[in-house]
């Protein structure tokens, strides 16, 4: 046991710079976090005096986030982490392996470009320990590890990447004092959401505010919605065909989903502004109807981010929440989850790389950023009383309880159709085509 972390924290170097103990942004021992997964890592991790290399996408206050978790793991292992980020920080990974002089570490939030890299031969397989690690700890580990697998050079299934920190996408953001007003309930089944939705324009309301425009982006916003849709009225197994093409996106299934959306999107009298406004209104305005008086609308379905365009002063949790996108209860899927993330892998093996993925299993590896903003975390053994908000509490708790977890699907398709014909096909959509026909055009694009 490297006992000085307990007789003088303040002694312990953190990284090679020369920061110290006293930088570390909670101090050992003190508050709720699991502290004893902190020292039973120290106790097994003795690695002073090497160091990796880390490349990520965390810029700006995330990248001040990010090392302070880092410095508890330095404190811990005696490893010094000498973290970079990119803007082009996709094409600068690619350059890099390609070169022959990748980081050691690498932190991406692209599953498809992970698997590519893997499939060249570029990265370290984590092995199967790691893989059932991540079926038992995090909620719906299952599919974490699939998202980190992928096939190597050899072809051969393995485990590539660990998945560390998360975004929800399956949210519908309401006002609490309009729900209030109007004596409406929060709905807990897909049957029940759309009950509300029809009893709000009973009322004389409208229930959805929904924007695509995005400029050179416009239509993904309906991307979530369709991949969102696809979970909860098909199984797992489906949807990962889907975004394979092993299901092709004109498939009937593809095409109720699809439907699904424009059961919202295509009605008048659901959305604001009636249909066709979906397309021309921008998706950082669309949910300033929550916030007029009388509403504009009830709900909007975005993901967690959308926070960040609420008109200023919009206290979350007061003026503003969230609640789970639900799933049919006849259908019996479970709790599905849309969102993303970002997953860690090696591309230089050593000593030290492999102890940093052992350290993102530990608890607080997790807390200390959670105690801060900005991440949510599926694993189920952090103290959950430890989110730096009551939204982000309420997130992870999302996560935890999922039974399915689900990259976005636009996300791990080529290019040419997630960023692409996706898009621009959903714009079509609302804009007067049947479902089959812009799923046929999607489908003619996909890379042959």
């Amino acid at each position: 046991m490297k006992s000085k972390l307990y007789v003088s924290a303040a002694a312990l170097a953190i990284f090679a710079g020369g920061a110290h103990a006293q930088d570390l942004k909670f101090p050992v021992g003190e508050g709720a976090f699991n502290w004893d997964s902190y020292k039973a890592f120290d106790e097994a991790t003795n690695l002073e005096g090497q160091s990796i290399s880390l490349f990520g996408p965390w810029r700006g206050e995330d990248q001040v986030l990010v090392e302070t978790m880092l410095a508890y793991f330095t404190a811990a292992s005696g490893v010094a982490v000498n973290y970079s980020s990119s803007e082009g920080y996709e094409q600068q990974i690619i350059i890099d392996a390609e070169a022959g002089s990748p980081p050691d570490v690498a932190v991406l939030p692209q599953p498809g470009l992970i698997a590519d890299l893997a499939g060249k031969g570029f990265i370290t397989p984590l092995g199967a320990e790691t893989a059932q690690w991540l079926t038992d700890n995090y909620g719906a580990g299952a599919s974490w590890a699939a998202l980190g697998t992928a096939k190597g050079k050899d072809g051969a299934e393995a485990l590539f990447a660990f998945p560390y920190k998360a975004d929800v996408k399956s949210l519908v953001w309401y006002s609490p004092e309009n729900f209030e007003d109007a004596g409406y309930a929060v709905p807990t089944t897909m049957e029940d959401l759309k009950a509300l939705t029809d009893k709000i324009v009973a009322d004389g309301g409208t229930p959805w505010c929904i924007g695509l425009g995005s400029g050179g982006a416009t239509g993904w916003p309906a991307t979530d919605w369709v991949e969102d849709m696809m979970l909860r009225t098909q199984p797992p197994s489906v949807y990962d065909a889907w975004v394979k093409n092993e299901l092709p996106f004109n498939s009937p299934e593809v095409v109720a989903a699809i439907d699904e959306f424009g059961a919202f999107a295509k009605n008048d009298a659901y959305v604001q502004g009636g249909a066709a406004a979906v397309a021309s209104t921008d998706f950082r305005d669309s949910p300033k109807g929550l916030f007029s008086s009388p509403p504009g609308c009830y709900m909007h379905r975005q993901a967690s981010f959308i926070p960040s365009f609420f008109p200023e002063g919009t206290e979350l949790g007061t003026d503003a929440d969230f609640f789970y996108f639900p799933a049919y209860a006849g259908k019996d899927l479970g709790q599905p989850v849309l969102g993303a993330g970002t997953l860690a892998f090696i591309m230089k093996d050593s000593e030290a790389a492999r102890a940093f993925i052992e350290w993102l299993k530990t608890p607080i590896a997790h807390e200390v950023w959670m105690a801060q903003t900005g991440f949510v975390t599926p694993h189920k053994a952090v103290n959950t009383e430890l989110y730096g908000s009551a939204a982000l509490k309420k997130q992870g708790e999302i996560l935890a309880n999922a039974t399915t977890f689900r990259f976005d699907g636009s996300d791990l398709m080529p290019g040419a159709v997630g960023a692409g014909s996706f898009w621009t096909g959903m714009v079509d959509y609302v804009g007067g085509k049947s479902a089959q026909e812009v799923a046929d055009t999607i489908q003619s694009s996909w890379p042959k």
